[in-house]
């Protein structure tokens, strides 16, 4: 897509932009002051001391337990002091390996030793400097293997699938899947249920290599040497210590055995880059991969095994690292038991220049912006909570042990959770709880896109609308009214608010124009964020006035800005959906079993691209989903009258809204269920979850849809009445809220 012409049709799409009105949650005088203390929150904010924050945060490795780290930290801490803020630290003890040993070597046909080096450029200041983490794969088991290799594509469930309808097993061998269509987790994941003994990831140059663009330093694409290091915890059984589940990890905290937690897996891995991973595909035997399989490298590419052997060694140290939470409160005078908490994590792979340093940037910039606000004499509402985590990269560690240590009462008091990471130029993404739908679609009104002068609400639209496959989709998107929030998968530090807690999250960010290939590498720099991701920083602005609004409408608003009615017509989406891809399952299903049974499965099969499976399946059963849709029916009447309740109250009596209040941002705990998910009771949102084998990919309703696209009726039917109770938990709770 050419993104200037999605730059002119913003404006040509949405020519008069969108008057200012009065802002939902506030009396119209409430509204004007709220306005004015906006615009004085824009004029403090600078894309010079952005600029000059990630420059900073990113001129040393600073990892998990690093002492560049601690500088950082306590960099923050004197920030926040200086602003005014009331800042601690809090700390957990956490497990954290780092390699001791990497090796990795071809020894048949040819011998081959893999480099597993990014080497130092030039062009990139900080790319030689000492305390670099090397390249690897957090979690990983310690490993000595020597096997056959395969190739698995990107290693997600259905290329086993079809690896099996190429008659090849991955069993005692060692696989090689690109980075990519998943979370890297579930890559060994899936490898280790086929009985794999060892796992190498690598990054295809065809995704995000000199296919794509000129390779950095020339240009921001992935070069021959770069590698995505990265977390492989099975963080979709539960994030953070892999050791203190449900607790946090405090010194004297009770710990399970590493080799029995179950977000551990139990075969090495190791990711590589396309030049050390070219020899190894090269000499792959076997069937050459199917066409959607085939990267860009200069070869056939094959799936193997044939005659390649591949020894892997990898040894970790197992210790625990301090995880250090800087926590920065400002009291609200009126409700200061209903806080409002804004997140950015601090730890990184390397330097961390865009992954986190970006969105940490942004969010010290609202920090100071607020602090100057409250020294010439304004004062929050509600109390105002500013967190850097550390430890988010191992696995949303430092957030999560807080959220644990500090649950029953961030139950009780947590009005919402504000979550940025890494920021680039481009289009507005947001995702989170949909009750809060309104206040996301009002501010991206209001804040002004940097490229277009247009509202990054017209500008997301544009794009919506030029990339719409029909002109029904097309005119849905320009006559749109709502920026529609995403579903929460996984991924950051929003997870254990939303998911474990069911605390009403919001995940922001800008991006979509700053494509490249530094992800977790060395490359993840100043040098090269100043130069391909948001050189004049104009981005780590609007950022700011995107989530900073957020924390000053919720701080400050008379009616908290929650409607229910968009969570209602959200959820009834996904039935319909889960209902529709049921119903195409089934008759998919009766296809495949036909054309079997009468022995045409190979007319309608190819055998470079199996589609089908010979082995007949199980008929999918007819379920009933009408407890689903009558509770929706429920909730869609009880939120209509709560929604019609708050504003005659808002409008007419006032002093009652402090009730209101108290129960509304405690609402989306009905959502939640004691039991929590199949086989992972940590997470307990009976809406949102990521996928069992997509990782950061949510699944909405997952209990349910997991359960069908496993084949597993009965709980599918089970996990139906789950979900219908406790959106009928959900629609008495708003019901009883209206006297």
């Amino acid at each position: 897509m050419n993104k200037y012409f999605v730059s002119i049709a913003a404006s040509l799409l949405f020519p008069f932009g969108w008057a200012t009105a009065q802002i939902s949650g506030f009396k119209a005088a409430s509204s004007q002051t709220q306005q004015q203390l906006e615009k004085k929150f824009d004029q403090q904010l600078s894309a010079e001391r952005i600029e000059a924050n990630i420059k900073e945060y990113s001129a040393q490795p600073h990892h998990l337990g690093s002492p560049g780290g601690k500088v950082v930290v306590q960099s923050l801490e004197k920030k926040f002091k200086e602003w005014g803020w009331d800042t601690k630290i809090e700390t957990y003890q956490v497990l954290f390996p780092t390699p001791i040993v990497r090796e990795l070597e071809m020894t048949g046909p040819v011998y081959f030793k893999a480099g597993l080096k990014e080497p130092a450029l030039k062009e990139d200041g900080t790319s030689n400097q000492e305390g670099q983490l090397p390249t690897y794969n957090a979690w990983s088991a310690d490993g000595d293997v020597t096997a056959e290799l395969v190739f698995v594509n990107y290693g997600l469930p259905e290329d086993y699938e079809k690896l099996e309808q190429m008659g090849v097993s991955v069993k005692g061998k060692i696989v090689i899947a690109k980075y990519g269509r998943s979370w890297r987790g579930i890559k060994p994941k899936v490898a280790q249920e086929h009985g794999a003994v060892g796992c190498l990831i690598y990054s295809d140059p065809k995704d995000d290599g000199y296919y794509q663009g000129e390779v950095y330093p020339k240009g921001a694409f992935k070069n021959e040497y770069g590698v995505q290091r990265g977390s492989i915890m099975d963080m979709v059984i539960y994030p953070g210590d892999p050791l203190t589940p449900n607790i946090g990890a405090t010194e004297n905290a009770p710990r399970l055995d590493r080799l029995s937690a179950p977000n551990l897996l139990k075969i090495p891995v190791l990711p590589i880059s396309y030049k050390d991973a070219a020899p190894l595909l090269k000499q792959l035997g076997g069937r050459a991969a199917p066409e959607s399989w085939r990267g860009a490298l200069p070869f056939t590419y094959h799936v193997g095994p044939g005659s390649a052997r591949v020894h892997l060694k990898v040894k970790f140290s197992w210790d625990r690292k301090p995880a250090h939470n800087v926590i920065a409160k400002i009291p609200g005078t009126v409700y200061p038991d209903q806080w409002i908490i804004r997140g950015n994590h601090h730890d990184a792979w390397v330097n961390g220049a865009a992954d986190p340093v970006s969105g940490l940037s942004s969010l010290m910039e609202e920090a100071r912006a607020i602090g100057l606000m409250v020294k010439s004499g304004w004062k929050p509402a509600r109390t105002l909570v500013y967190c850097a985590w550390d430890g988010e990269e191992p696995g949303l560690i430092g957030s999560t042990e807080w959220l644990e240590d500090h649950e029953k009462e961030l139950r009780q008091k947590t009005v919402a959770y504000i979550n940025t990471d890494g920021n680039g130029r481009g289009f507005l993404s947001a995702e989170g709880s949909h009750a809060l739908e309104n206040l996301i679609s009002e501010i991206s009104k209001e804040v002004k896109d940097p490229k277009t002068n247009v509202s990054v609400f017209e500008r997301a639209q544009a794009k919506k609308a030029i990339s719409a496959t029909d002109s029904k989709e097309k005119s849905e998107a320009v006559n749109a009214t709502v920026f529609e929030l995403g579903a929460m998968g996984s991924g950051s530090d929003y997870s254990s608010f939303i998911q474990h807690a069911g605390i009403p999250a919001l995940n922001l960010d800008f991006g979509g124009e700053d494509a490249g290939g530094e992800y977790h590498s060395i490359y993840d720099s100043y040098d090269l964020y100043r130069r391909f991701k948001d050189p004049t920083f104009a981005y780590g602005v609007a950022l700011s006035q995107t989530a900073g609004r957020a924390v000053l409408r919720l701080s400050q608003a008379d009616l908290l800005p929650f409607d229910f009615r968009s969570l209602h017509k959200t959820v009834h989406g996904y039935v319909e959906e889960l209902m529709e891809k049921t119903d195409k399952m089934r008759a998919q299903t009766e296809l495949e079993n036909l054309l079997i049974i009468t022995n045409r499965y190979d007319l309608a099969n190819s055998a470079t691209n199996p589609l089908l499976s010979p082995v007949t399946k199980e008929s999918v059963p007819v379920f009933s989903f009408q407890p689903l849709t009558n509770s929706l029916a429920v909730l869609d009447k009880s939120s209509k009258a709560l929604w019609e309740y708050c504003q005659k109250t808002l409008a007419e009596n006032p002093s009652s809204l402090a009730a209101i209040n108290n129960k509304l941002f405690t609402a989306e705990q009905e959502l939640l269920t004691v039991a929590g998910l199949p086989r992972r009771g940590w997470y307990k949102h009976t809406l949102y979850a990521p996928g069992f084998y997509t990782g950061y990919g949510v699944k909405t309703i997952p209990g349910v849809r997991e359960a069908i696209e496993q084949r597993n009726w009965p709980e599918a039917e089970a996990q139906i009445k789950e979900v219908s109770a406790a959106i009928l938990r959900l629609a008495d709770y708003l019901q009883g809220m209206v006297r």
